[in-house]
């Protein structure tokens, strides 16, 4: 079945309407019998409806099915989809995908000076951060280039422009997570913004990291002396021109007791947001700019006078899977669709790779709706049967080990750092999900028997994500563990 019989979103969301009836009536004399009591006491105890809950437990490599609950039913697997993504990507890209970044030269070069523009051509590195953009701009240092007469020229055609407000998943444009995908985006497109208390018991400092040349702070917070608490720890955020976000405004009053404190938030545009940060580390590193920022696209034929690049996929997916980054995830859907599409990327291509690839591994993707591939919507659905068998499958390719080495080590580090006790650590390797009354968990247990089983759970139920669904989610990733 291929994707493009999906391609029509609004023929997707009445298919899953139809659907989801048809599952309503199926399920409605569905009682807890199917639940180990262990877990049926959790969920009887919060009043979880049974209806809201699908679990599937299966042996790795083996035809014993433990444990399944509405398995078939799609659900909103929030950020547990970004397994699908990841693995999709590397079967696809293969784990030794790296992306480009190029850097040409427009004008004469003596070795020294650059007279004319500097071009930069992104190719959708999710991890360019601030430390890996410094080590790009000391290579050109390295070079010999020490000014550049003309200005910076950005070009970021690889990816088609996303026409999308930011804001739209929950209405808070400015948070890191929300950023939108780009073919040149360097660190995320956000900023740490660090309070402390001034020496003389009145003010507050704040510091940026990074700073951006064209990005101006206005400091109206005031330093109090009561305890800390509160919604950002009494600091308000503002973007004064929301058009360019070049001015960011931090009022309120903020408690002495919280410092330091530490809020990330996403300002500029993709463009001008390099073309400041561009300019702050090129002169702090000696080079020579006061250039303009300006786009165009280079020419193919062109030869590029330094590639930089990204750390293999393999390494930028435990990033991903392990401390759940919606932004890199979001890139990565657009490079799949970028590395089929000879025009441009977008999310619709990169939707259609994912679709026509569980197609071809004999997988029914009719509960399966992608929105943006990292699970940050409303819309996004995976039955845990799909997602159990994408489990299963990606355990038989040459990459299996990639895949699950780029899962939280449960207890140890990424998402479930500190969730399980200590029989649990690091017996499993999980992918957690979490979105307003929505939990999810899917991965792998290794049991104290010796044996490995395969986990999918999702919770849509309400306040799931306050306690009830993760409640339950653990004691279940328990309950495997002690499988005989």
């Amino acid at each position: 079945m291929s994707y493009t019989l999906f391609r029509d979103l609004g023929t997707i969301l009445t298919m899953r309407a139809f659907f989801f009836l048809f599952l309503s009536y199926a399920i409605c004399g569905l009682s807890s019998a199917q639940l180990p009591s262990r877990l049926d006491r959790i969920v009887s105890a919060h009043e979880i409806p049974y209806q809201g809950i699908s679990i599937l437990v299966r042996e790795l490599n083996g035809e014993n099915l433990i444990l399944e609950h509405l398995s078939e039913v799609p659900r909103n697997p929030a950020s547990t989809i970004k397994l699908l993504t990841t693995w999709v990507a590397l079967e696809v890209l293969g784990p030794t995908y790296r992306w480009p970044t190029e850097i040409y030269f427009l004008g004469d070069w003596d070795g020294r000076k650059l007279d004319g523009d500097l071009a930069i051509k992104g190719y959708g590195d999710p991890y360019l951060v601030t430390e890996k953009f410094w080590s790009l701009l000391a290579e050109l240092r390295r070079l010999g280039l020490e000014e550049i007469t003309g200005n910076l020229v950005i070009d970021d055609s690889y990816f088609a422009d996303v026409v999308q407000n930011q804001g739209n998943f929950d209405s808070q444009p400015y948070r890191a997570y929300n950023v939108l995908p780009n073919a040149l985006l360097v660190n995320y497109k956000a900023i740490r913004f660090i309070f402390r208390a001034h020496s003389n018991g009145r003010d507050v400092i704040i510091s940026a990291d990074p700073l951006p040349e064209n990005l101006n702070i206005i400091n109206r917070l005031d330093l109090s002396g009561s305890p800390c608490r509160g919604f950002q720890a009494g600091i308000s955020f503002d973007i004064r021109d929301p058009d360019n976000g070049e001015t960011v405004v931090f009022s309120g009053s903020f408690p002495k007791a919280c410092a330091p404190y530490s809020l990330y938030r996403s300002v500029l545009k993709h463009d001008t947001f390099t073309h400041g940060l561009f300019t702050t580390l090129w002169q702090g590193l000696g080079g020579l700019y006061s250039g303009s920022l300006a786009r165009q696209n280079i020419d193919g034929d062109m030869e590029p006078m330094l590639t930089w690049q990204s750390p293999p996929l393999a390494e930028v997916i435990r990033s991903i899977n392990k401390y759940s980054n919606n932004v890199m995830t979001r890139q990565l859907l657009y490079t799949l669709g970028a590395e089929e599409n000879p025009v441009s990327g977008t999310r619709e291509a990169g939707i259609e790779v994912i679709y026509d690839y569980l197609t071809e591994r004999g997988l029914n993707p009719l509960s399966l709706v992608v929105d943006n591939g990292a699970g940050l919507s409303r819309d996004s659905r995976i039955s845990a049967s799909l997602l159990t068998n994408v489990l299963e499958l990606a355990q038989t390719s040459s990459f299996g080990s990639e895949f699950m080495a780029s899962m939280s080590i449960s207890g140890l580090d990424g998402t479930t750092r500190g969730r399980f006790d200590d029989s649990q650590e690091g017996r499993a390797h999980i992918k957690t999900g979490s979105l307003d009354d929505v939990a999810a968990l899917a991965g792998y247990v290794h049991a104290a028997s010796g044996k490995t089983y395969i986990v999918s759970a999702m919770v849509n139920a309400p306040d799931a994500h306050r306690g009830p669904g993760r409640e339950l989610l653990d004691e279940l990733i328990s309950w495997v563990y002690e499988l005989p």
